[in-house]
Formats: C-alpha cells, sequence, structure tokens
C-alpha cells in the first residue's frame, strides 16, 4: 500500500509541477490565451497540490504506524 502512495505522490508532484510550467509559459505568452486559460491553469495546479500534501500526509501517517 504504502509504494502504491508513493507512486501516487509522484504522479501528483509531476502533474503540479506541469500545471505549474504550462500556467507561466500561458501567462508570460500574454493575449487572448492567456486570458482564457492562465486562471484555470493555477486553479488545477492548486488543486494537484493539495492532492500532493494530502498523499504526503496519508503517506507519513502509514510511515508512523
Amino acid at each position: 500500500m504504502d509504494g502504491f502512495l508513493v507512486v501516487l505522490l509522484i504522479v501528483a508532484l509531476v502533474a503540479t509541477l506541469g500545471a505549474l510550467f504550462a500556467g507561466l509559459l500561458v501567462m508570460a505568452r500574454g493575449g487572448e490565451v492567456s486570458k482564457k486559460y492562465s486562471n484555470v491553469l493555477m486553479r488545477w495546479r492548486v488543486i494537484l497540490q493539495f492532492t500532493a500534501l494530502v498523499l504526503l500526509g496519508l503517506i507519513m501517517l502509514a510511515a508512523g504506524k
């Protein structure tokens, strides 16, 4: 079970990093694309980051048992 949670954590961290870089690139590009997608991408980053923190908490909780 711990190994599965670690894999999910790694996936969540990579997805967070991807959303972060995609959001930064869209904001740097500017214009209409930025208006349309920058908030959506940053919202996804926050959701993925929260997911990663929850998974990390679960891993630490499981390690303490």
